[in-house]
């Protein structure tokens, strides 16, 4: 049995949660350069005798990838690393910007200076509580929901997914008060709580939202204005200067808004912040969130 198909066999042998700390020292080792015991101690809440043979076995699956600095007395990234664990960009930059762990638990601070956008006010975890639970166990929520249009009112939704704008939260739901699928933003609920003995028919069920389960193909391209295609090609992991996105047509808009791309059909949007085309941008007809897409405007009939 080679090396490689022996730290395999060992690391499917391991617990989750053994695993889950061998992927904690890789990490530091990869993108800070050092780990020390008393880091696994407090991100994972361990004795020192269990962390000690955490970094025994991870250097006896992955030798090349850490030694012991005798200065700093702390383990560094070896000279020939090669990560052994699938490290996702989404998930590191959450890490290191955002810290470990879920709520109010040992290793969720930061772990590099950073400065993020000032988010909008933030959902009530009481009001978010009950919808949660509703679209788990697909029951039905009464809401207190102020709206413009229609200022306060009181509603039964049935709540099947959660969506995030770019700026705020919503809960795609049947509105039994409308007989229609929508966006609801949730900071806009002043009450909400479970029904228990409410059944929820067909018609309001996700699978009956034709929005929802509608897939919109997108060609999206560098702007026409733009002086230096090549760069928005970097930006955006272009293949032959395209990107080609599949969104659901219900927040579909919503993508688009937030990464300011012109929808006009003559790239008629001329300020520099918008960057990328909508190429085809027929292919929004008919979907219900293209009234937030820049420039978009239906084909007259």
């Amino acid at each position: 049995m080679n090396s490689a198909t022996q730290s395999t066999s060992t690391l499917d042998a391991l617990s989750h949660a053994q695993r889950e700390r061998l992927i904690f020292i890789e990490f530091r080792l990869y993108f800070l350069g050092d780990v020390g015991r008393q880091d696994l101690i407090q991100r994972f809440g361990i004795a020192p005798a269990v962390a000690t043979r955490d970094f025994a076995q991870y250097r006896e699956l992955f030798s090349d990838n850490i030694q012991f600095d005798n200065k700093s007395k702390c383990y560094v990234i070896g000279k020939a690393f090669s990560p052994a664990f699938t490290h996702s960009a989404e998930r590191v930059l959450t890490a290191l910007t955002r810290g470990f762990g879920e709520g109010n638990v040992a290793g969720s601070e930061f772990l590099l200076t950073c400065e993020l956008p000032k988010l909008l006010n933030q959902p009530s975890v009481a009001i978010l509580a009950p919808i949660t639970r509703a679209i788990h166990q697909q029951k039905v929520v009464s809401i207190d929901y102020t709206s413009h249009s229609s200022g306060l009112s009181t509603r039964e939704i049935i709540p099947f997914a959660l969506v995030n704008d770019g700026l705020r939260w919503h809960v795609r739901a049947f509105d039994r008060k409308r007989q229609i699928f929508l966006d609801l933003v949730i900071t806009r609920i002043l009450r909400s709580e479970l029904i228990e003995d409410s059944p929820v028919v067909p018609h309001e069920q996700s699978s009956a939202d034709i929005q929802w389960n509608r897939i919109v193909e997108l060609d999206l391209v560098p702007h026409p204005n733009q002086e230096h295609p090549e760069i928005i090609e970097n930006d955006y992991g272009m293949t032959g200067g395209l990107l080609h996105l599949k969104l659901r047509a219900a927040v579909a808009g919503y993508v688009l808004r937030q990464w300011l791309v012109d929808c006009s059909a003559e790239h008629k949007l001329l300020r520099k912040e918008y960057r990328l085309w909508l190429r085809n941008h027929l292919a929004l007809y008919g979907v219900s969130s293209a009234e937030f897409a820049p420039g978009y405007e239906a084909p007259k009939d």
